[in-house]
């Protein structure tokens, strides 16, 4: 299965994020996660915090835009063997219309130029499931709470 080609949407950027970032996409990553952590009894914002803090690194987060506004952010970390795409989060308002998609088709666009494998973890019963799977990510190993998944290099 391949990835769906990157569509022309002018009302969404990839932009830079910095240090002073944090706090804005922490509560973007709560509102995200909230209804999927619930469902699985792990909503902790707490923990949310810590994981977030723990792995922050503004020079490979981008804010995603749409007309300007915040509605996400997406995490990829370049690795040896593979990128790790660490996050990648909408915010609820802006779910389901098709702006995950979207990033992650220019994610892999860009992995795809340097003929790199691509990593993500996702939440079981999580929907974004069903994205990395639209996208061609294969499930490579299964965890108490996650799904381990690989895009291989094109």
């Amino acid at each position: 299965m391949s990835a769906p080609t990157p569509t022309d949407r002018p009302d969404l950027a990839l932009r830079p994020a910095d240090e002073g970032d944090f706090e804005a996409l922490l509560a973007l990553r709560l509102a995200a996660m909230r209804e999927s952590l619930e469902r699985v009894g792990r909503f902790d914002p707490q923990r949310a915090r810590e994981r977030l803090s723990r792995g922050f690194q503004p020079a490979h987060t981008r804010h995603i835009l749409r007309e300007g506004e915040l509605v996400g952010f997406v995490v990829v970390v370049p690795r040896e063997r593979d990128w790790l795409l660490d996050h990648l989060y909408i915010h609820p308002s802006a779910q389901g219309q098709g702006i995950g998609a979207w990033v992650l088709a220019q994610v892999l666009r860009d992995a795809d130029a340097l003929h790199m494998p691509v990593s993500v973890t996702a939440l079981k019963h999580s929907d974004a499931n069903r994205l990395y799977q639209r996208h061609g990510f294969e499930l490579q190993a299964e965890g108490e709470w996650d799904l381990y998944y690989l895009r291989q290099a094109r």
